[in-house]
């Protein structure tokens, strides 16, 4: 039985050419960073080629990028940075009810202690309109924070306009964007954007799990919010990962020469699999926008189907598929993304599924997963 994997927006398989280089690494490179003599010297020689990479891939200049842990610590770093470093200017913040819980987290400890939190809806597509931003904005403002793309239903944000509005305003806010899920897919230009902080993580591009990057505008000002050495210009503590740094490069650099052929791809096998589903029989609605959406996320209603059960009868024939809700007593959380879309008691909430493409994905495996998605879905309503 051939396993299938279609949860790329999960985390991504590493890259052969970043396993490689990073093993490499590990065996060659193992030398301080901080250190001064040549096995440190080398290691910095990597450290700095990688930065500079990293910044080429956003628009952004070498002295912007802060190499960090991942997703989680980049978003963690400009929303608690930026609030407790600006209280004196205000204390309001301002994002979205559908972001990653690695904003929405920060968002409500925040909350705990005095900060008010503005959480703009979104519309049936998932989609924010920039005019409530606009509304929302304050003399207070110091922080907006809207993800550049949905990571369960694949719904691009306005992110230019976003930008826009918040650099003409009176307010000071910085204008924060989770691009985990969006970078590698979209052409991501921080300057044109009047982006001042954004969030990257390696593991969604076919690179190694723990390392990821954070965006600051040389603009602005954030403290440390790891504490310790003088690493990264005393802007995060820590002895830098050469290995997890250089692979991560390595998983860029292909990443920004196959850009357009694998998005191009990715629309290929999306259109395959909508043509495939519309004559397959299956009662099924989509979740999120058709118009501005990732390339590489399909996300569906299949209706009076357990999006569990469903889940749990495609594992069994080794297909990797993923969901936001557990109708028994299994341990997926209720999807606060599909709430906010359609409403806390929408049936969507426990009846959808999140079919995500990704490095090796093709249309054979799409016609497998066709063959059992039909089997299985007959089979739970009966």
């Amino acid at each position: 039985m051939e396993k299938i994997y279609l949860d790329h927006a999960a985390t991504s398989p590493v890259h052969p050419e970043v396993a490689e280089v990073t093993y490499e690494m590990m065996k060659a490179h193992f030398g301080n960073a901080s250190s001064i003599h040549g096995f440190g010297r080398d290691s910095r020689r990597i450290l700095d080629q990688s930065r500079i990479i990293f910044a080429k891939s956003i628009g952004a200049k070498p002295n912007e990028i802060i190499i960090t842990s991942g997703g989680t610590e980049s978003d963690n770093t400009a929303i608690m940075e930026t609030a407790i470093s600006r209280k004196e200017e205000g204390m309001h913040l301002i994002t979205t009810a559908i972001e990653h819980h690695a904003v929405l987290r920060p968002m409500e400890h925040l909350e705990t202690l005095g900060f008010e939190v503005t959480y703009l809806p979104v519309d049936e597509t998932g989609r924010v309109n920039p005019e409530d931003v606009r509304t929302a904005l304050r003399p207070d403002t110091i922080l907006v924070s809207i993800m550049y793309g949905n990571n369960e239903v694949g719904t691009l944000m306005d992110i230019s306009a976003i930008g826009e509005i918040i650099q003409e305003s009176e307010t000071k806010a910085y204008f924060h964007t989770d691009a985990v899920q969006a970078y590698g897919s979209e052409d991501i230009d921080v300057k044109l954007d009047h982006i001042d902080l954004l969030s990257v993580s390696a593991h969604k591009i076919n690179g190694s799990k723990g390392i990821g990057f954070l965006y600051v505008s040389d603009s602005i000002h954030l403290p440390s919010f790891m504490l310790g050495g003088e690493q990264e210009q005393k802007r995060r503590a820590g002895t830098e990962n050469i290995p997890g740094i250089a692979g991560f490069k390595k998983a860029v650099e292909i990443m920004l020469s196959q850009r357009e052929e694998r998005k191009q791809f990715h629309q290929e096998l999306r259109a395959y699999l909508m043509k495939q589903l519309d004559e397959s029989g299956i009662d099924y609605d989509l979740n999120g926008s058709s118009e501005h959406h990732l390339s590489h996320i399909i996300n569906i209603w299949i209706k009076s189907v357990c999006s569990e059960q469903l889940l749990m009868s495609l594992d069994l024939v080794g297909i990797a598929l993923s969901a936001g809700s557990a109708c028994t007593a299994g341990n997926i959380d209720p999807s606060h993304v599909l709430g906010a879309m359609y409403g806390e008691d929408s049936p969507r909430i426990s009846e959808s599924i999140r079919i995500s493409f990704g490095l090796g994905t093709t249309k054979e495996q799409l016609d497998i997963l066709m063959e059992e998605l039909v089997k299985s879905v007959a089979r739970l309503k009966k």
